[in-house]
């Protein structure tokens, strides 16, 4: 995967585009991963960035605001669970396709803090035909805190 080459946010075009999702959503067709992210409020809301992204992978950054903090003074194990599986919906919604979670799993290896920048890769390891499985690793620099699976379900076209 490496690293992003620019920024994809918005849309699966031949040029990178500088608009936020929301102006783009108003600018240009958008289809799967971008047009999810576009309508995505709690992602958005949350700060997380979409770096890069392509059919069968994603990369995507947060950095670990007050609001993400627990009693403990650590990251909720639920705000890494959406950046996690917000990485693998930009994976698994390939353009044309609208694709779902029919389910999702984290193991919680470290915790993180206030002010920390997060990065979540992400991967296909299998699709066969509307099913699919995606692993996700989140890491704070170099130690991964979590990783991620979850599983993907393609909905029928809409009539």
């Amino acid at each position: 995967m490496g690293e992003p080459a620019h920024d994809t946010t918005t849309a699966e075009s031949e040029t990178p585009n500088d608009t936020s999702p929301t102006e783009a959503a108003t600018t240009e067709e958008l289809t799967g991963a971008a047009a999810m992210f576009a309508n995505d409020r709690a992602s958005q809301h949350l700060g997380i960035i979409v770096d890069d992204h392509g059919p069968g992978w994603a990369q995507c950054s947060m950095t670990v605001t007050e609001i993400m903090t627990n009693g403990h003074d650590i990251t909720h194990g639920g705000y890494v669970f959406l950046f996690a599986d917000t990485t693998f919906a930009m994976a698994c919604n390939y353009p044309g396709s609208i694709t779902v979670a029919s389910g999702g799993d984290i193991d919680f290896l470290k915790p993180t803090y206030l002010g920390d920048e997060l990065v979540a890769r992400g991967h296909e390891i299998v699709k066969q035909g509307r099913s699919g499985i995606y692993d996700v690793t989140v890491t704070r620099g170099d130690d991964i805190i979590a990783t991620y699976r979850g599983r993907s379900r393609t909905l029928p076209a809409r009539k």
